[in-house]
């Protein structure tokens, strides 16, 4: 059953990902930003939704009242693919850090640039650093956005021994603004890269600035 299960949830988790992807197009590139921010917003939805009823695995965020208005960071642990996803009904008007070469991707690149996140160039770091710094500090001068960093920068297994980034201190420092830790055990039901999902409840919370 849980072959089954988790076979299922992903056929039909890409699939929706794909759909929702073409039919909002029109809607997500004609809508001023903010408007557009409700297709991510209902993909996260539609997917946690998808999980429960088919993988049985439900999730459980508290701590809302923990999030400032405003400009913060949100910092989870990367654990697996849902805690990319699971935390975009929550916030305003969220930021991510990536990759340039995922801009070059059709429908997905063109979706993440519409949102207006921070590509990020290979090559040196201590560059890379003050260009994401200075390109996150325009942005929340601009309006109040909430950066999405993962501490360790990667997915790391639960109970992983910690391994944090220097840059994510230094983007601290320099921005100034509240950080929110995310405490949560998707790793354990949604492992990364992994084929099963298991079934039960994913607690995530967060905590105080």
């Amino acid at each position: 059953m849980l072959i089954i299960r988790s076979l299922a949830f992903n056929l039909v988790f890409y699939l929706s990902l794909i759909v929702q992807m073409i039919f909002w197009t029109p809607f997500y590139f004609l809508a001023p930003r903010h408007r557009a921010w409700f297709v991510p917003k209902f993909w996260s939805r539609t997917s946690m939704w998808l999980y429960n009823k088919i993988a049985a695995t439900k999730s459980e965020i508290t701590g809302v009242e923990n999030l400032p208005e405003g400009s913060f960071i949100l910092a989870p642990k990367h654990q697996s693919f849902w805690d990319a996803i699971a935390f975009f009904p929550y916030l305003d008007d969220a930021l991510y850090i990536l990759k340039r070469e995922l801009t070059w991707i059709p429908f997905f690149g063109w979706y993440i640039m519409k949102m207006r996140m921070i590509p990020v160039d290979r090559g040196s770091r201590s560059k890379a650093l003050k260009a994401v710094v200075v390109a996150t500090r325009q942005e929340m001068d601009r309006n109040p956005r909430q950066l999405i960093i993962y501490p360790e920068g990667t997915r790391r297994a639960p109970g992983a021994e910690p391994s944090y980034k220097y840059g994510i201190v230094e983007i601290y420092t320099q921005l100034g603004v509240p950080v929110v830790p995310v405490a949560h055990v998707a790793g354990l039901y949604w492992p990364r890269r992994k084929f099963l999902r298991y079934p039960g409840t994913i607690k995530a919370r967060f905590l105080p600035p």
